[in-house]
């Protein structure tokens, strides 16, 4: 098993920045490749960025590439986004997944429970 538990979000004027964590407890962290997706009201969860257990290979959404930037410390289990010129439309709970496969799709094992980011504009 493993538990994950985001955090650093909250409310940003558009052209701002957060920054969120994840802190995975559990088995081995390092093992595990990490993704972050987000859901808006209404809308499906999306894939938004994910890394490798290497921290080799990493994915963006087209919507947020050149903005946004996943990174990972092993030291302290957690990974991280950080998220720049942010925009009303990046506006939604954001999730933080763990699993064995390097993937843009939802098919990871292991979810947290999501933190709001609220963009204005």
């Amino acid at each position: 098993q493993v538990q994950l538990v985001e955090s650093g979000g909250g409310w940003v004027q558009a052209g701002g920045s957060l920054r969120l964590s994840c802190a995975a407890s559990g088995r081995t962290f390092s093992s595990y490749a990490m993704g972050w997706f987000r859901q808006a009201p209404g809308k499906e969860r999306e894939f938004v960025a994910s890394i490798d257990w290497s921290g080799g290979s990493r994915y963006y959404a087209d919507s947020v590439k050149g903005r946004f930037t996943i990174s990972r410390v092993y030291a302290e289990s957690t990974v991280s986004l950080q998220m720049n010129a942010l925009k009303p439309e990046d506006t939604a709970v954001y999730y933080c997944a763990a699993g064995a496969v390097l993937t843009t799709t939802t098919n990871y094992a292991y979810w947290g429970q999501g933190t709001q980011v609220t963009v204005s504009s």
